[in-house]
């Protein structure tokens, strides 16, 4: 094995040394104890990108989210949960994000071989809910057992049930973070007093990251965001200032801003599966020109044959590091 094999080697295993870039991005977290800033290092650290300060991870919550079918009947290999761990792991994703049973399955087997995130809450599509409100299926006990790195927690902003999610996640945050974990917050703006469009809306998209920052999220995971702004007082605040919103790397760029002026991790999701790679690889592009951390791609990585989902995160990684256009 040649020495760049050796370095690579090193990198997916999560042994890379600390950069100047990721004690940068420690120092943000001021108020969090060793065990966390741990934690958190372990994904900056681990895989492809380790010590670049980007995130590429692997979320499969669909199955519980959307559906067994609509997830995983285009690749069966799918229906196995051992399947994503074997992705995340062979494409040296920073880390895995799954449910409880997800995790549970096979933890155990793949031990230390990559960071998790344990899903702690969840919702279904078998009931029409445009209000909707996630079930909490997994415990912060759950995650230590499970020898997880951080907790995830989904939020909507805009649901009438929006402030009972923000006082379950402050009190899952408080726990996580007194045993050590990080707190990954994805926040998808929805309700019944909100467009479809205003879902992915730049002023709605930024307002959320704000929230889930301010509820204490290490890492914050939105959509990215249109152009459009749903909001009469928003758009007041856009013209005046003159906010750049024209691009979707001016719009990530914004994003990022409104979580403490880029001082707290944003990723931003990879949505439904595109049939075009080259339309992944251009968000990409956008998020790394607008200044994001990277991307948290379920669909579109296991909705394709391993050895496509395999090349096609190793070129967005390629991406993010900066070793291609």
């Amino acid at each position: 094995m040649g020495v760049a094999e050796v370095v690579t080697e090193e990198r997916r295993a999560g042994s890379a040394r600390m950069t100047n870039r990721v004690r940068e991005i420690l120092s943000w977290y001021e108020s969090d104890n060793p065990g966390t800033k741990t934690n958190l290092a372990r994904l900056l650290n681990h895989g492809r990108l380790a010590g670049t300060g980007k995130f590429v991870i692997l979320p499969v919550d669909q199955g519980f989210e959307h559906g067994p079918a609509r997830s995983f009947a285009v690749n069966p290999a799918g229906y196995d949960p051992n399947y994503h761990f074997e992705i995340a792991i062979e494409a040296g994703c920073n880390a895995y994000a799954a449910p409880l049973g997800f995790l549970e399955a096979a933890a155990a087997r793949h031990a230390g071989e990559v960071p998790l995130i344990l899903k702690l809450n969840n919702h279904d599509v078998l009931y029409p809910d445009k209000d909707p409100i996630s079930a909490v299926t997994g415990s912060v006990r759950d995650a230590l057992r499970l020898g997880c790195v951080a907790i995830g927690f989904t939020i909507y902003p805009g649901s009438a049930h929006s402030r009972e999610m923000y006082q379950q996640l402050r009190g899952l945050a408080e726990e996580a973070k007194s045993n050590g974990l990080v707190v990954v917050v994805w926040a998808y703006p929805r309700g019944s007093g909100m467009s479809k469009e205003g879902e992915t809306a730049i002023d709605v998209v930024a307002y959320a990251a704000q929230i889930a920052a301010q509820l204490g999220a290490h890492i914050v995971k939105v959509k990215l965001p249109t152009d459009h702004i749903e909001q009469a007082e928003a758009q007041k605040a856009y013209t005046k200032a003159a906010v750049p919103i024209a691009t979707l790397a001016e719009r990530v760029r914004h994003v990022v801003q409104s979580a403490f002026d880029g001082h707290r991790i944003v990723i931003f999701s990879g949505g439904a599966k595109k049939d075009k790679d080259e339309d992944v690889y251009d968000e990409a592009r956008a998020i790394r020109d607008g200044g994001g951390f990277g991307s948290i791609i379920g669909r579109n990585s296991f909705q394709r044959p391993k050895a496509h989902a395999l090349n096609f995160l190793e070129t967005i990684m390629r991406i993010y590091a900066g070793e291609m256009k």
